[in-house]
């Protein structure tokens, strides 16, 4: 870690609950206090329920580990109150550039339009990340327990009986549900004799967190065989504190442990920057990885999230990204179910959903990983063939396969959606995260994604609004011209939104719904559907 910052120490706390008689209830007990973990314990809380999370550990976690966050990640992080110290310490970036050799081969833009709230990506250490959640929940009064290891875990008809172990000996919780998002061992799936199927990577690479003063711009670049690390891939990020991760390819065959040697590492690094760059070398890991998922996410009572339910290569940075995304698609459904608003059957639509977004996910990083490291001869010659047409040819570039980088899943099969009846043009369609856009509310600039709040939303244009609609107690509405004005005119070019029509948003800011002109049942009946209510 950079010298100017030190892993926060979260004390032990001797509960209440481990005195208590008999088992004390909470509605949800979240387990494992990374990214995926305090999202949903946030989320939860900012929907009124008022859960534990557990943590085996009392600090963040050692090293950048995950460090890319992507828009829709910050966009849900905005929602919650988390994404202003991120910004304000995150390196922004939106280009990405590609080399083969000495050669760059192109370069990309991940959001060249503007109008958006949240930024493509940025780069921020997963220690600063799980800091400021773990502010944000402490400000929301999110039960938080450190040194609390879960050891023992009993589903029953109502309520999942926990034992956990801290320092002042063991006791046990209840709760209407358990939400595991204890990482990619997760000890609650071994416990319950759960399994994990895909595929094991063989390959190593080094992780070298170094803090040097360099002209390096805040761009992703990912070398193809450069001529300081022959034969292997290169990757670079910028992070916060001139701290710049870079990710060396060793092989299946290197020895990890000796390529961890200072001696080792050292001219790797001089090989890159030069002997004339001062650097410091902040922390390093060996790392191989696994795509694989477990084979459904809700079981019963317990619910898995993030690594304990799925694992991907880290080529895309879609791990911690997916992982979030899937915290947030649980909790407005869980917080439904426990408060008697909808059936248990609302919590498979999250098992549908997100397994479908695993699978995209691992699709995309065991390709990139074959890309990357090709298995055969015949791949290897494709691959720099492919790497050679792309620096003059546009149709190669689409082949060039460095990390397909993390953007939200769009639920082509969510029973919640409801199939469009009309044409429209765009990608906003039911399943699709809705698009954000600048819009004037109240006298203020904001954005739209801004303008949503907890529950269902319609945002509808020009007498679009179905009568009766704005007196329905659990849809909230935002008229054009009315509720807010369209000051670039991109909500309605961005949602193809014409006079009479309306979309109907979900709680997790993803469609549900469109028309041309809705009447009001049209609305209750898809909001009824996307409710698990019939």
């Amino acid at each position: 870690m950079p010298a100017s910052h030190k892993n926060a120490v979260y004390v032990y706390r001797h509960s209440a609950d481990q005195d208590a008689a008999r088992p004390v209830h909470h509605p949800v007990i979240v387990v494992g206090a990374g990214p995926s973990g305090l999202t949903a314990g946030i989320d939860l809380a900012f929907r009124g329920v008022r859960g534990v999370v557990l943590d085996d550990n009392d600090t963040v976690s050692v090293g950048s580990r995950a460090i890319c966050f992507s828009k829709r990640t910050l966009e849900i992080w905005q929602r919650l109150g988390c994404a202003a110290p991120m910004l304000e310490k995150g390196i922004e970036w939106r280009l990405g550039k590609v080399f083969f050799g000495k050669q760059r081969v192109f370069e990309f833009n991940l959001q060249p339009e503007p109008g958006h709230g949240m930024p493509a990506f940025i780069n921020l250490q997963q220690y600063y990340v799980e800091e400021m959640l773990i502010e944000r929940a402490m400000r929301l009064g999110v039960d938080l327990r450190w040194r609390n290891r879960v050891v023992g875990i009993r589903e029953h008809d109502d309520c999942v009986w926990v034992d956990i172990d801290t320092p002042d000996g063991r006791y046990v919780l209840t709760a209407d549900y358990v939400v595991a998002a204890d990482g990619a061992n997760s000890p609650v799936r071994d416990m319950l004799g759960l399994e994990s199927a895909g595929q094991v990577f063989n390959d190593q690479f080094l992780i070298a967190d170094v803090v040097v003063e360099a002209p390096f711009p805040t761009e992703r670049w990912f070398w193809f065989d450069p001529p300081f690390h022959e034969g292997q891939s290169v990757l670079l990020h910028r992070q916060a504190d001139n701290v710049f991760r870079i990710d060396f390819q060793l092989g299946a065959d290197a020895d990890g442990n000796a390529a961890l040697e200072p001696a080792s590492i050292a001219p790797r690094i001089r090989a890159m920057l030069g002997d004339k760059v001062a650097w410091s070398l902040d922390w390093a890991s060996v790392y191989t990885f696994r795509c694989r998922m477990m084979e459904r996410f809700v079981h019963d009572r317990v619910i898995f999230v993030g690594d304990a339910a799925h694992q991907v290569s880290p080529f895309g940075a879609r791990g911690a990204n997916g992982g979030v995304q899937s915290a947030e698609n649980l909790t407005w459904k869980l917080a439904r179910v426990l408060r008697g608003e909808s059936p248990v059957a609302l919590l498979e639509s999250y098992d549908n959903e997100r397994r479908e977004a695993a699978r995209e996910n691992i699709l995309n990083s065991t390709r990139a990983t074959d890309f990357i490291t090709p298995k055969s001869h015949v791949s290897r010659v494709f691959r720099d063939s492919v790497l050679r047409l792309a620096a003059n040819e546009p149709f190669a570039r689409a082949l060039v396969n460095s990390g397909r980088l993390s953007t939200p899943c769009a639920y082509r099969h969510s029973p919640l959606s409801t199939p469009d009846a009309d044409r429209f043009e765009g990608a906003a369609r039911p399943g699709a995260v809705c698009p954000d856009a600048p819009v004037v509310r109240l006298g203020r600039r904001e954005f739209l994604l801004d303008s949503l709040g907890k529950r269902f939303t319609v945002i509808c244009s020009g007498g679009g609004l179905p009568e009766g609609l704005r007196d329905d107690a659990d849809i909230d509405v935002l008229e054009v011209g009315v509720d807010f004005d369209d000051v670039e005119g991109l909500v309605s070019k961005r949602l193809d939104l014409v006079a009479g029509g309306a979309y109907l948003i979900r709680p997790d800011q993803y469609v549900c719904a469109r028309w041309r002109v809705p009447t009001a049942d049209d609305v209750v009946t898809a909001w009824r559907r996307a409710c698990a209510l019939s």
